[in-house]
Order: structure tokens, then sequence, then C-alpha cells
């Protein structure tokens, strides 16, 4: 296949891209863009190599969101949040992890779809209730560790883990699938 039909081929692939799969694609780069601005705009010094990065492969997620991009994209903002932010869990965390939530949905809902398909509001349907329970119970995690964390109850961090694994299980329980799948 000559260069010529390679472009021909991928400005009609372009041409025939449809709406649903461009607003997940668009929520894919809100989601980056959050997750990507909120520790770089806080006071404490961020590495510049998980800024280019993550740039980097949240440009990948935005070509290729059935990759494992959207998966390194979380871990290099996880990584850098964990090598130089402070301790406390504050407002920028919450965003950050709303941010990080909205990329890794986005990219889950645009994987299954092509880019030329034309998706209707049932499709949208199955994914509203997931998410809406994610989006939900991701702050209330975060300020559930936090009040935890500032108790001083032993074992605190078995209760994070738990409310955790609850929260994975009521999405993943919502979004209809089983154990034998």
């Amino acid at each position: 296949m000559s260069i010529a039909d390679r472009l021909t081929r991928w400005l009609g692939e372009l041409r025939a891209f449809g709406r649903g799969p461009l607003v997940a694609r668009l929520l894919i780069a809100v989601g980056g863009l959050i997750a990507l601005l909120v520790p770089a705009l806080q006071p404490w010094d961020q590495m510049d190599a998980v800024s280019i990065a993550a740039g980097a492969l949240l440009l990948v997620c935005l070509v290729l969101p059935d990759s494992a991009a959207a998966l390194l994209f979380l871990l290099v903002v996880l990584v850098g949040w964990l090598f130089r932010a402070p301790v406390e869990v504050g407002w920028s965390t919450v965003v950050t992890a709303l941010g990080l939530l909205l990329l890794h949905l986005a990219s889950a809902y645009a994987a299954q779809l092509p880019s030329y398909a034309k998706v209707g509001r049932r499709s949208l349907r199955r994914w509203l209730l997931p998410t809406s329970i994610a989006v939900l119970l991701a702050p209330l995690v975060a300020i559930g560790a936090s009040v935890v964390r500032g108790a001083g109850v032993p074992g605190s961090l078995i209760v994070t883990v738990a409310a955790l694994a609850a929260a994975t299980a009521a999405v993943w329980f919502a979004s209809g699938q089983s154990v034998n799948d």
C-alpha cells in the first residue's frame, strides 16, 4: 500500500468519524487535561518528566483509546503525584481523581466503538448508572479516607481499601457485568 493510499484511507476514516466517538475522545481530552493541569498548578514542584510523558500518553489515548495508553497515563500521573505531592488529601486530590476517572470511563467507552460508529442514546444509558456511581463515590471515598486518616484509628488502611473495593464492586455490578463473564 502506497503512502497516497494510506493517506486517502486515513482521510476517509476521518470524514466518517461519528459524533459519539468524537464526544468520547473530547471527554478523554478534558479528563486528561484536568489530571495534567491540576498537579502542575500546585505549589509543590512536579517533575517535568511526568508532564512530558503524560502529555504524550494523552495524545495516544485520543488516537488509540483501546490501547494501554490510558492505563499508563493513570500510572504516570499517580507516580508523579506520589513522589512530590504533600500527604494531605485536599480538593486538588479530588479534582485530579475526578479527571482521571473521566479519562478512564471515556477511554473504556471509546475503546468499544469504531471511529465511524453512529451512537444513539440507548448506548449511553448502559454507561449512565456506573458512571454516576463512580463519580459520586470517588469524592466520598477521598473524604472518608481523609477523615479516617486524621482520626488515628488502627486499621484505617484496611477501611480505606475496603471502601475502594466496595466502590469498585458497586460500579462493576451496576454496569451489568456478572462474575462469570
